[in-house]
C-alpha cells in the first residue's frame, strides 16, 4: 500500500474504534444508568418467559459450549490459522483481539456498578451484567476467526460470524441470563477492539502486500448492511411502541406488548452483530491484505490460486 492509502487507513480504523467505543459508552450509561434504560431492558428481559419453554433447552444448548476452555481452544486454532499462513503479527493480533475484547468485558462488569433505581426488586440483589460474558467469547472468537481466514473464504465466514454472534447473544436473552443490552454492549466491545486490531495490522504492513478490489466481498458486505438496518429498523420501531407503556407495571402488560419488547431486543442484539461484522469485513480486504511472492517471472499473491508453470 501507499503511505497516503495506509494513513487513510489507520485514521478508518482509529474512527471506528472511537465511534463503537462511543456506542458501547451510550449503551452502558442509558440501559444501566437511567430509569427509562432499566425499564425498557426489564421488561424485553420479562418477554422471554413468552415461549421459554421452547426456547430454553436451545438456548441453553448454544451457551453450554461457550467456557475458558473452549475460548482457549478456539485462540489456539485462530492463531494456528494465521501462522500457517504465514502471518505472523495477524496470528499475534487477533489472539489479542480475543484477549482483550474477553479481558474488557470482565472489567466493565466488575468494576462498574448498577444503581438500584426500584426498576426490578431482583436488581438489588444482582450485580452488574452489562456487557455479557458468553456473547463477547463468542463474538470475539468469531470476528478472529474471520480475519484469519484466506480472503476467498472471508464472505462466508463474515455471514458465518455474525450469524453466530447474533445467536449467541439471543441466547443469553432467551435463556434470561442476560439483559438485551449486555449482548448489545458485548458486540460492541468486540468491534472497537477489531477496529483497534486493523489499526495494528495497517501500521505493520510490509511493501509485499497487495490490496486486491475482489477481496471485498460486496454481496456478503451487503446482506450484512441490508439485513442489519433492517434489525435494527425493528428494534428502534419496538422500542417506541414499549416506550408507551413505560409506565404500566410488568404484571399489568399483555402479552403481545413483552413479545414486541423481546422480539425488538432480539433484533437489535442481530442487527448489533451484522454492522459490527459489516464493518469489519469492508475494511479487512485493506488490513489484511493478500502477500505477493517473487516468481523467476512475476509476482503472485500468495492467496490467488496456483499459476501454472512455464
Amino acid at each position: 500500500m501507499r503511505g497516503w492509502d495506509r494513513m487513510l487507513l489507520v485514521v478508518w480504523c482509529f474512527l471506528l474504534a472511537a465511534a463503537q467505543t462511543a456506542a458501547f459508552v451510550g449503551v452502558w450509561w442509558f440501559f444501566v444508568r437511567t430509569p427509562r434504560g432499566q425499564l425498557l431492558d426489564t421488561i424485553a428481559l420479562t418477554g422471554n418467559s413468552i415461549g421459554q419453554d421452547e426456547t430454553y433447552a436451545p438456548a441453553s444448548t448454544v451457551l453450554s459450549v461457550v467456557s475458558v476452555a473452549s475460548l482457549a481452544l478456539a485462540t489456539g486454532v485462530i492463531g494456528f490459522i494465521a501462522l500457517i499462513r504465514g502471518r505472523v503479527l495477524l496470528a499475534v493480533v487477533a489472539t489479542v483481539l480475543i484477549g482483550g475484547s474477553n479481558l474488557t468485558t470482565q472489567l466493565v462488569k466488575y468494576g462498574t456498578g448498577r444503581p438500584d433505581l426500584g426498576i426490578d426488586p431482583y436488581e438489588a440483589y444482582t450485580n452488574n451484567s452489562l456487557p455479557s460474558g458468553h456473547t463477547t467469547v463468542a463474538a470475539s472468537v468469531a470476528v478472529a476467526f474471520m480475519l484469519v481466514l484466506p480472503a476467498a473464504l472471508r464472505g462466508v465466514g463474515a455471514l458465518i460470524a455474525a450469524a453466530y454472534a447474533a445467536i449467541a447473544g439471543v441466547a443469553t436473552l432467551s435463556a434470561g441470563w442476560h439483559r438485551p443490552s449486555d449482548a448489545v454492549a458485548a458486540i460492541l466491545v468486540v468491534g472497537a477492539w477489531a477496529a483497534a486490531a486493523m489499526l495494528v495490522l495497517a501500521l505493520g504492513q510490509r511493501d509485499d502486500h497487495e490490496v486486491r478490489l475482489r477481496d471485498r466481498h460486496p454481496t456478503s458486505l451487503a446482506l450484512l448492511v441490508i439485513g442489519g438496518v433492517a434489525a435494527l429498523a425493528v428494534a428502534g420501531l419496538a422500542m417506541v411502541f414499549t416506550n408507551e407503556v413505560i409506565g404500566v407495571p410488568l404484571t399489568d402488560l399483555s402479552r403481545r406488548r413483552l413479545f414486541v419488547a423481546y422480539a425488538g431486543s432480539a433484533a437489535g442484539i442481530a442487527g448489533t452483530a451484522a454492522m459490527v461484522t459489516a464493518l469489519v469485513l469492508a475494511t479487512a480486504h485493506r488490513a489484511v491484505p493478500a502477500q505477493r511472492r517473487l516468481t523467476d517471472d512475476h509476482v503472485v499473491a500468495t492467496d490467488s490460486p496456483a499459476v501454472p508453470g512455464r
